[in-house]
């Protein structure tokens, strides 16, 4: 009655189905997540590790500034230097 040809036949050894927008980004999502919480696993590990206070960090970032500052008055000044 009609020209139609029957639907081809799934391919043969992939039992997969095709991953279509929302399978992606669910397995996107669960991949994030998992990293995510592998990491936090992580952090509580190295956190257990060593117990260094909001003054060791203070300290650090007390140099850090002052090298910053120390670097931005030489650059402002190095045509007065010469």
């Amino acid at each position: 009655m009609t020209d139609q040809a029957p639907p081809p036949p799934p391919p043969v050894g992939n039992d997969q189905p095709e991953e279509n927008e929302v399978l992606r980004a669910a397995r996107e999502s669960r991949q994030q997540k998992e990293a995510a919480d592998a990491a936090e696993a992580a952090d509580k590990d190295a956190a257990k590790g060593s117990k260094r206070g909001w003054k060791t960090a203070a300290a650090a970032g007390l140099g850090i500034g002052s090298a910053a500052v120390i670097a931005a008055l030489l650059y402002a000044n190095r045509d007065k230097i010469k």
